[in-house]
C-alpha cells in the first residue's frame, strides 16, 4: 500500500508538478504554444527565404515546395542592382540613424526630468503625454504635413530630425515612458548623496543616471530605429516628398515599394539576367530585412535583458 501510494504521488508530480518543479502536462502546453505562436511568426520569413533561391522553373514545378533545385543567386544581384542596395542602404542608416540617436537622448533627458522632479503642472503633462501616444497618427499627418511645406522642411531629412532633436519624433511618447519609468526606480538617495557632495543636476544625471540607464537605452534605440527603419509612408511622404519623384532621399523601404517599376525600367535597358517574377521580388524584401535580423542577431541577448530590466512588460 506504502508503495502503491508513493508511486501515485510521484505520478501526479510528474503530470501536475508541485511547488518547486512544473509538470510535464504544464510544459507539454507551454511548449505547444510557444512552438505554435512561433510557427505563425516564422513561416512567413522561411517562405520569403526559400522562395527567393528559386528560379523560374522551380517557380512553375508543383513539386518543388521548399527546397529549390538551386540555389540561384541572380535573384539577389538583380534586386540589389534594381534597388540601388548600397546607395540606399546608406540612406536608410542616415534616415534612421540619426533621429534615433537624437530620439535616446532628448527622450532620455524628458523621461528623467518627469520622474526627478516636481513642478506644476506635472500630471497635466503626463496626461497629455499619453494622449498623444494613443491619439491615431493619421488625425495629425495632414497638419503637420502642412506645417513642414510651410517651414521647407518636407523633401530633406530635416523632417525627421528636427522633431527627433525636441522629443518629438517618431513614437516619442513611449521612450519618455520608458525612460520614466527607469528612472523612478533609481534611488533618490543616490541622486541626494551626490548633490551633498556638490553635484548638480546635469552633473548627478551624467553620472548617476546615465551610466545606470543601459538597458532602457537599449531598449529605447532598437525599438526607435526598427520603427524608423520600417516606416515608409512617412519617409515618402516627409523625406522623400511626395511631389518629388528623383528625391535623393530613396532607401531600401522606399525603394521596396517602387521595385516593380525599377526593375522593369532596368530589364527595359537589357540590365538584368532574369524576368520580374515572385522570386525576384522575395530576395528583394529579404535584402530590405535583413540588416534588421543581422543587427537583432548581435543584439538579441542584450535586448531580451534590457526590456526584462526597463519594465516595459508591465512586471
Amino acid at each position: 500500500m506504502m508503495a502503491q501510494g508513493i508511486t501515485k504521488e510521484k505520478v501526479h508530480k510528474f503530470f501536475f508538478g508541485s511547488k518547486e518543479k512544473q509538470g510535464f502536462l504544464k510544459q507539454l502546453v507551454i511548449y505547444a504554444l510557444l512552438i505554435a505562436i512561433g510557427f505563425v511568426y516564422l513561416y512567413p520569413v522561411f517562405y520569403m527565404f526559400s522562395t527567393s533561391f528559386m528560379n523560374q522553373a522551380d517557380l512553375l514545378d508543383a513539386s518543388v515546395k521548399w527546397i529549390p533545385s538551386t540555389l540561384y543567386l541572380d535573384n539577389y544581384i538583380d534586386a540589389a542592382k534594381s534597388m540601388d542596395f548600397w546607395a540606399s542602404l546608406l540612406k536608410g542608416f542616415v534616415i534612421a540613424g540619426v533621429p534615433t540617436i537624437l530620439s535616446v537622448v532628448t527622450c532620455m533627458i524628458t523621461g528623467y526630468g518627469f520622474a526627478t522632479f516636481e513642478f506644476k503642472g506635472k500630471k497635466l503633462m503626463m496626461a497629455l503625454l499619453i494622449f498623444s501616444y494613443i491619439l491615431p497618427s493619421q488625425v495629425t499627418m495632414i497638419p503637420t504635413y502642412v506645417l513642414y511645406s510651410n517651414m521647407r522642411l518636407t523633401g530633406t531629412i530635416w523632417a525627421f530630425v528636427l522633431p527627433a532633436a525636441v522629443a518629438n519624433g517618431l513614437n516619442a511618447p513611449i521612450f519618455i515612458l520608458i525612460f520614466y519609468q527607469f528612472f523612478k526606480q533609481v534611488p533618490k538617495v543616490l541622486i541626494e548623496a551626490a548633490q551633498i557632495d556638490g553635484a548638480g543636476y546635469w552633473k548627478s544625471f551624467f553620472r548617476i543616471a546615465i551610466p545606470s540607464a543601459g538597458p532602457a537605452i537599449l531598449t529605447v534605440f532598437l525599438f526607435c530605429f526598427v520603427w524608423y527603419w520600417n516606416e515608409s509612408y512617412l519617409t515618402e511622404l516627409y523625406v522623400k516628398g511626395i511631389a518629388n519623384s528623383n528625391s535623393f532621399w530613396n532607401n531600401l523601404v522606399i525603394q521596396l515599394k517602387d521595385f516593380d517599376s525599377s526593375f522593369s525600367t532596368r530589364a527595359t535597358t537589357g540590365g538584368t539576367a532574369t524576368s520580374l517574377n515572385e522570386s525576384v521580388r522575395m530576395a528583394a524584401t529579404s535584402i530590405t530585412i535583413l540588416p534588421l535580423l543581422i543587427m537583432y542577431f548581435f543584439m538579441q541577448r542584450h535586448f531580451v535583458e534590457s526590456i526584462d530590466r526597463t519594465g516595459i512588460t508591465g512586471e
